[in-house]
């Protein structure tokens, strides 16, 4: 099944989100609440589906569930990583605490606990990774050639 974009008038401004669940219901409501703030929403109901549509478009942020058959979120996170190093990933889980899941372990760049303040969470890692800026591809470059040995980054 491919990737479905919805989009309304007043999301044409807001960022591109591609957001990956294989529950349905999870993916409607958080597909539901990022539009209200304005984003532009594809979806993907499993790992395959998500480098597809990545493939194929640009993505201002990726939202995927760690919990799915065929790829889990922790398979496509790196395959994001070699595709888009650069591109902000949210990983959200119910078992976080009890498989030890963070942004360290995941490579996510923020991990979120599915639980009654899931939205909220998710609301605000979405507003705090589309404002941070990073820096172009050419001075990150200039930045690493220029530092004989330490991280630029």
């Amino acid at each position: 099944m491919p990737p479905r974009t919805s989009s309304s008038a007043h999301a044409a401004g807001g960022a591109r989100i591609l957001l990956v669940d294989d529950n349905a219901n999870g993916l409607s409501a958080r597909q539901s609440v990022l539009q209200e703030l304005g984003h532009r929403i594809s979806t993907a109901p499993g790992g395959a589906e998500a480098l597809e549509a990545f493939s194929r478009h640009k993505f201002d942020l990726v939202i995927t569930d760690f919990r799915m058959p065929k790829m889990d979120g922790l398979e496509l996170i790196v395959k994001l990583r070699k595709l888009s190093p650069e591109t902000p990933i949210i990983l959200i889980s119910g078992y976080v605490d009890a498989l030890g899941l963070s942004e360290t372990s995941t490579g996510a760049d923020v991990v979120i606990q599915k639980s009654a303040n899931e939205v909220g969470h998710l609301v605000r890692a979405v507003n705090r990774l589309l404002r941070r800026k990073k820096p172009a591809a050419s001075e990150r470059s200039r930045k690493k050639s220029g530092a004989k040995g330490q991280a630029a980054d």
